[in-house]
């Protein structure tokens, strides 16, 4: 092959390879109800973006107990890359040890309020969303994945559909563990608020067809019991929604196959 052949050979390839162009901002985005600045990871793609951009859905992504804001790029680098084929922005925001609850017993602890409501309102007044909740996803891993439904559940006028992979979803089986004291005091002596907290007894605030549900835990994974306890309520009150389990433990190679299938899950979901 002669070397303008080649180049011409080159170019074609060049050109023909798909351009990513998603934007990755570090913010700090102001809580009011915790009177601090909180910071949030967020992937736009390029449709999203300059004059001509149109209005992209939005995946909320929270992290697991010892996470923050950068989890979920280090779990899955190529957010940016699935932004731009999807046309999803992804908002990935620091929860702290929070289990993003509003905790009964410390007032500067106010993740409920910061990821449903705080965070929706600033996401939509300066990024080109769908700011409605038929475009708006959430879901996480681990603590996220908790955060994640119990947010959804709680605030299905904000989110249209919700996840957990490998999620805590019942806490009760695990009172010494992952800081959940400190939220919400002793399991002992708090077993009314640990009740009151805990995903899986929200169930009943929600009917079929509320919310677009997709669940999946590790076959090896110490939260996959729980998880089958989610799965069998929820069909037990005929709520629609998908349960996956498949081999894995809860490691990041686990959640980097995983949020494969449950961003499938939510583009099916935002295409209705």
């Amino acid at each position: 092959m002669n070397k303008r052949i080649f180049l011409s050979a080159f170019l074609i390839l060049v050109l023909a390879a798909p351009s990513f162009a998603a934007r990755v901002d570090t913010l700090l985005v102001n809580s009011p109800s915790m009177n601090k600045d909180v910071q949030v990871i967020v992937v736009t793609p390029d449709v999203a973006l300059g004059k001509k951009a149109v209005a992209c859905p939005v995946i909320y992504l929270l992290h697991g107990y010892g996470g923050n804001a950068k989890t979920w790029i280090g779990v899955k680098p190529n957010l940016p890359q699935i932004a731009d084929e999807k046309g999803i922005i992804f908002v990935c925001p620091d929860g702290k040890n929070s289990w993003y609850w509003d905790s009964p017993k410390n007032p500067s602890y106010r993740y409920e309020t910061f990821i449903s409501s705080e965070l929706v309102k600033y996401i939509d007044d300066h990024y080109k969303t769908v700011a409605d909740r038929k475009g708006r996803a959430i879901t996480g891993l681990s603590m996220g994945g908790h955060g994640a439904m119990w947010n959804a559940i709680r605030h299905k006028d904000t989110f249209g559909a919700g996840g957990s992979t490998s999620g805590g979803v019942d806490i009760r089986p695990f009172p010494l563990n992952w800081e959940m004291a400190k939220q919400l005091g002793e399991f002992a002596h708090n077993k009314k608020a640990w009740d009151e907290h805990t995903v899986i007894n929200q169930i009943d605030k929600i009917e079929n067809g509320d919310l677009a549900i997709i669940i999946d835990c590790g076959e090896s994974d110490f939260f996959l019991n729980v998880n089958k306890d989610l799965h069998n309520r929820l069909l037990a009150r005929k709520i629609n929604h998908d349960f996956i389990t498949r081999p894995g433990g809860h490691t990041g190679k686990y959640w980097k196959n995983s949020i494969d299938y449950q961003i499938l899950f939510f583009d099916k979901f935002f295409r209705k």
